[in-house]
This record gives C-alpha cells, structure tokens and sequence, in this order.
C-alpha cells in the first residue's frame, strides 16, 4: 500500500527533524580540541560543550509528552525546533567557551523535546496498518545520522572552520520550520492533566544526577577521583527510585509506568534498554579504536564507520518485510540479535593490525544485525499500548535509551581507562578494546535473551492494536573523543 501524499508530507518535515537534531548529538565531538585551542581553555572544559547538551537532555525530555498533550504536538515541535535553530545560531557565533556552554544546554533542550514529539506526531498520523513500514523508512537516516556526524565534523572543521559545526543547522532548522508550517496538519491541544512537579524534578534531576555522575565516571576510572562522581550517580539512582515510587502511586503522575505491566511492553522495553548499551558501545569503542590504536584522524575515522551505517539502514529498509517473512516482531528481534552478537565476536579477538576489510565487513553484517532489531522491538513495544498512551511510551523509551546510554559510555570507557594504566603500545591498546567489546558481547546476549521473551509474549498476548507500530528509535548520547 503506497503512501498517502498528506502521510509522505508529515513524514518529510518530521524525518528531517529527527535528522537534524541526532546529527547535532556527533557532529561537534571532533571539535573540542581546536575549540580548546581557539578560546584558550583546557580540554576538560570545552568537553562541557557535550556533556552540558546531554544533561540537558536528560532534564528537558520528561516535559515532552505533557506539553504535547497541553499546547498541541504541531505546535510543540514548531516551537522546539525554532529553539533548536536559534540556539545553533548562537552556539555559531558564541567568542567564549561560557557563552558555547550555555547555548549548548539550549540545544539539548529543545532537542530533547523536538524528537520525541517528532515521534508522537508520525506514530498518530501513520495509523495501525501502516506503522512498521513507515517507521522503516523515517528510521534510516536517524541511525545514520550518528554514523556520519563526526566524518560532516571533519570535513566542516578541516574546510570552513569550526564555527559551522553549528551554522550547518540554521539553513536546515529554518528550512524545516517553514516545510513544518505548511505540511503539518493543525492539530488541537487537549485537555492536559496539571504537571506533576513532583514526577519531574525528581525525573529530571535524578536523570541529570545519574548522567553527570556516569560521564565523569567512565573519565576518572577507578582512581581517587572516582568517589566524586560515583556520589553524583548514586544520589541520582536514589532521586530515579523515588520517581518510581511517587509515579506508582500518583492519581495523575508525567509518566505512567503502569504501562510495564503488561508484559509485551515491559519484554520490549528490557531489549530496547540493552539494544541502546549496544548500540552505544559501537559508536565509544569503534571510533576509538581507530584514532587509537590504528592512528586515523577523524575524516578516515568517519569513514570507516559508515558501513555499520550501510548494515543498519538495509535491515531497517526492510524490517516489515522480515516480520513478515519471520512471523513476527519477536521471532526477527532474536535473529538479528544472534546476527549482532556473532557478528561481535571478531571484535574481542581483535588485534592492532587486524586487516581493515575483515573490520569493515564485521561491521556491515554487526549492523545489519542491530537494524534488525530496532523497528522490531519498537513494534511490539507500541503493539502492547493503547493509542492514549503513545505519548508516555515513547518517553519512556527515550529515558530507557538514555539511561542505557550513560552506563555503558560509563562502563567501557572505564575498562580503557584501567586497561590502558602506563605506557601502552598498539598491542596492549587492542588488547584493552578486545576486553571492552567483551562487554558488548554480553549486553548484547541480554538484548537477544530479552528478544526471546518477547517472542514467547507475543505467541500467548493479544496485541492492543491490530498491526504493529514502531516509533523512530531514539536518538543516541554524544559521545566523548579519544583523548
């Protein structure tokens, strides 16, 4: 069945969006150490260029779903988007690395709104019939996205300078504000509950808490410093448990965590949780490994991630189709998590010269391996919820995606950090990333094992709707640079 033109207009506006604002999350890590440079400050606080985007993030996300629901989703995004250009501009022109910080958190704010709304917006208009394959499509670019963000840095810093890492988003933001006002439909704010204050400071500041607490974490290692940070993750995992505790009992909380028992939607949400610490440890150990170990500069590193990005976008483009032929969401979620985890295991056996096309080739099948579970575990997450609650689901798996994030950014960088004590030569370095892929190794066996639980749910469940939706996988951290 082809697209409505209305459908193939919403889906233009919201996909570049989504682009845009993922693409932002990579494309300026390549730029921390000329930016230390140009405004004469340490690596350490130029680093705050990312780590600011991400707590805002983290703080900014939980309002997405109750602003949809109060002002109207059109209008949410148009707003947040605007936002998004506006502080890209000033991110463009900032002359201090205090006033880049502060424009920065800006960003990641309006971002943090723009793609879950994005998100709620295409789920609604797409309807039961058409949502695996719409999401198939949009998914595409926003895998690829993070993919292709530090090689765009690259030739950006290399060319033009630094300071269009972030003008490069003012033509699109603008162009898709203008396409966002005369291709979306109008849409009527609802009668939205009053905000649970409550639920959102302690959503918001155990989330930022948790994620400043784990960044630094993974950066200090197991030495002395460490105790910091691991206090700032704790009080956040303490702030996060009295979150779940008030929403379970809360008449009208900002996100309904009810939604978890029903167990296809809480079998989806566990193998999304591990399918994020997946995908996350890719993009922190493979870049890593190649300006690390093998010596390559960020343009080449670019580069040589882009065949995962191949390997994802295939297998999206044709998840409905693997559905169909699998008999399911579940049944092709645990294929492709034994394709990723098998695919994995020439990563942990590998060595500073291992050839570049045995790489390159482990990567577009590892790829294609993840693309295959993505819209399936969204599916069947989106299958066990009814329409009311699409907007708390897709918050919840964006936090999921996030927390899953900064443990294992946290985690791995850890295990480099140890395993990289004294002088180091290329051998012990890949020795060092060998162990860390280990861990993926494992992450994604959890994924793979929750995928099976999935399946088992969907043969015993009824699904809430008639075909299965699934949203555009959210977006992933910034990740920080080798040092």
């Amino acid at each position: 069945m082809p697209f409505s033109p209305a459908l193939r207009r919403i889906l233009v506006v919201t996909t570049l969006g989504s682009f845009m604002a993922f693409l932002d999350s990579t494309i300026v890590n390549v730029a921390l150490g000329p930016l230390a440079g140009t405004m004469d400050v340490s690596l350490g606080t130029i680093q705050w260029t990312v780590t600011a985007y991400l707590l805002a993030l983290a703080a900014a996300l939980p309002l997405s779903s109750w602003a949809a629901a109060r002002f109207g989703a059109r209008r949410v995004f148009l707003v947040s988007l605007s936002a998004f250009t506006l502080a890209s501009l000033a991110c463009g022109l900032a002359d201090t690395a205090g006033q880049l910080i502060a424009f920065r958190v800006a960003q990641g704010a309006a971002a943090a709104v723009a793609t879950p709304v994005a998100q709620m917006i295409v789920v609604r208009a797409a309807g039961p019939a058409m949502m695996a394959r719409v999401m198939s499509v949009t998914g595409v670019p926003t895998v690829l996205a993070p993919i292709v963000g530090p090689t765009i840095g690259g030739l950006l810093l290399e060319h033009v300078g630094w300071r269009w890492i972030f003008l490069v988003n003012v033509p699109l933001g603008a162009l898709t504000v203008l396409l966002a006002l005369r291709l979306l439909p109008a849409d009527t704010p609802g009668r939205a509950e009053r905000l649970d204050l409550t639920g959102f400071a302690t959503l918001a500041l155990g989330s930022v808490a948790l994620t400043y607490g784990l960044a630094r974490l993974g950066e200090h290692g197991t030495g002395g410093g460490a105790a910091y940070p691991a206090l700032w993750a704790a009080g956040g995992a303490l702030l996060l448990a009295l979150f779940v505790a008030h929403a379970l009992r809360a008449p009208r909380p900002l996100l309904d965590l009810r939604l978890h028992a029903r167990p296809g939607f809480a079998a989806a949400a566990l193998a999304n949780f591990f399918l994020g610490a997946v995908i996350f440890g890719a993009i922190v150990l493979l870049p890593l490994y190649f300006q690390t170990t093998r010596g390559e500069d960020a343009v080449a590193t670019g580069l040589l991630l882009i065949p995962q990005g191949i390997g994802v976008a295939l297998a999206m483009g044709a998840a409905s189709r693997l559905m169909e032929r699998l008999g399911g969401a579940g049944r092709t979620a645990v294929a492709g998590g034994l394709l990723s985890v098998a695919a994995t295991v020439p990563f942990v056996l590998i060595g500073a010269d291992t050839p570049y096309w045995q790489l390159l080739l482990t990567t577009v099948v590892r790829g294609f391996g993840i693309g295959s579970m993505v819209v399936p575990i969204m599916t069947a997450a989106y299958q066990h919820v009814p329409p009311a609650a699409i907007g708390d689901a897709t918050v919840q798996l964006n936090v999921l995606q996030r927390v899953a994030g900064s443990l294992a950014t946290a985690l791995l960088t850890l295990l480099l950090h140890d395993g990289a004590g004294g002088p180091v030569t290329p051998a012990d370095s890949a020795a060092a990333f060998g162990t860390a892929f280990r861990w993926v190794l494992v992450l994604g066996a959890c994924a793979t094992a929750a995928a099976l639980l999935m399946a088992r749910i969907e043969r015993r469940t009824p699904a809430v709707t008639p075909a299965p939706p699934a949203p555009t996988p959210p977006a992933p951290e910034p990740t920080r640079p080798a040092a």
